[in-house]
């Protein structure tokens, strides 16, 4: 049964740092492209970065130089590093595989001072 767990989220100040993990399991990690997603209160999901099996990432204009994905595939775990939070990175995170798969319940980040 696929399932993805995102974990790591919690309220920080302004400049601060914060790194999200992912556990997937029920299907074949390795081999997918793998995306960190974002939800903010009344906006649409957007995709935030994602990391190809060959180890590209891309990255939304809006965290370029800020966040970091990586993944561990021994471990079936994508994690994304976010440093310099804004107040505008407050949304709810989800990781999926792409194409897309079953949705997760996501981890709240909320940067506030």
């Amino acid at each position: 049964q696929l399932q993805l767990v995102e974990s790591g989220g919690r309220l920080v100040q302004p400049g601060g740092s914060l790194r999200l993990s992912c556990a997937a399991s029920g299907f074949t990690f390795s081999t997918y492209t793998l995306a960190w997603y974002r939800q903010a209160p009344g906006k649409q999901r957007e995709r935030v970065a994602d990391l190809a099996t060959d180890g590209r990432p891309w990255y939304a204009d809006f965290v370029k130089g800020r966040f970091t994905i990586s993944r561990v595939n021994a471990w079936n775990t994508l994690y994304l590093q976010m440093n310099n939070l804004k107040p505008e990175d407050t949304a709810v995170y989800y990781c999926n595989r792409i194409p897309n798969a079953i949705w997760g319940q996501g981890t709240q980040v909320t940067v506030s001072s």
